[in-house]
């Protein structure tokens, strides 16, 4: 009787679980569908579940629309250069927060925890200004460096490097390891999962970013994707198949980057949050 009762209870598990893949999957099934027909055919009543025909044309036209090949190249460089450049600026201070005693330490890390407080549509008109006055607007530096210090992966790396042992920076320092090379060479390997997760994170967040690239790009050439699909919905007559195409080509890289770091991505997250 129990053991009917068992198995009763895991078909009931399986079949919310296999309810909830269904309802995570389906807006996803359906946007790349959707890039594969007509605009009025992704409205169509019943909706339809297979792909169409429409793919060549609508990446044609999206390409002839925006420029697919800029568009993409602007997403990646930007993405890519924020990412290694904010994930060590943060690992540094990081490694700073965690390691080294130094007068105001905990003041100033509270300071920046409570800036996670800060919405963040506050600071987008001071940073105008300030892009404007540089005459930054307009290019890849007014995108990239504004936000490189992100409070999160600072907090996150905190966390990672306070379970560094000490012991093992001492060592480095009496065979005469300079700070430099320690952080470098012991250091990050250490907290290597800490800093895949940070990476992911901070390569989504600029991927998928909108409101500052809309707001300081002002020319097609430099359009990133997500301002680019933007543009084609601000447009008279809304071509939905080509925002299905570019959104779902807008979702390729990060799937591909997490698809290949999720094992570190996992663990990084779990990294200082439990105690033996």
């Amino acid at each position: 009787m129990k053991s009917t009762k068992n198995i009763s209870s895991k078909i009931w598990i399986y079949v919310l679980l296999l309810v909830g893949v269904v309802i995570s999957i389906a807006p996803f099934y359906w946007m790349i569908v959707g890039s594969t027909l007509k605009s009025g055919e992704i409205f169509h009543v019943p909706p339809k579940i297979l792909p169409g025909d429409h793919l060549a044309e609508n990446f044609r036209s999206f390409n002839d629309s925006l420029g697919i090949v800029k568009v993409f190249w602007n997403s990646l460089f930007i993405a890519v250069v924020f990412t290694m450049l904010s994930t060590l600026i943060c690992s540094m201070a990081g490694y700073a927060f965690a390691k080294f005693r130094f007068r105001g330490r905990n003041l100033i890390f509270f300071v920046i925890l409570c800036s996670l407080m800060i919405p963040y549509q506050v600071t987008l008109i001071p940073l105008f200004e300030m892009m404007v006055r540089f005459n930054w607007l307009n290019t890849y530096q007014a995108i990239i460096l504004p936000s490189l210090a992100s409070p999160f992966a600072i907090y996150l790396m905190r966390q990672n490097m306070k379970a560094v042992p000490d012991s093992l920076i001492e060592a480095s320092r009496v065979d005469g390891a300079g700070e430099i090379r320690i952080f470098f060479t012991v250091i990050l390997p250490v907290v290597r999962p800490a800093l895949a997760a940070v990476s992911i994170f901070l390569f989504m967040s600029q991927w998928n970013s909108l409101i500052w690239p809309l707001i300081t790009l002002n020319s097609k050439e430099m359009f990133t994707l997500p301002v680019a699909l933007s543009s084609l919905i601000g447009m008279a007559r809304i071509d939905y198949g080509q925002v299905m195409l570019g959104t779902t080509l807008s979702t390729i890289p990060i799937m591909i980057i997490f698809l290949l770091m999720q094992k570190h991505f996992i663990s990084g997250i779990l990294g200082g949050s439990v105690k033996e």
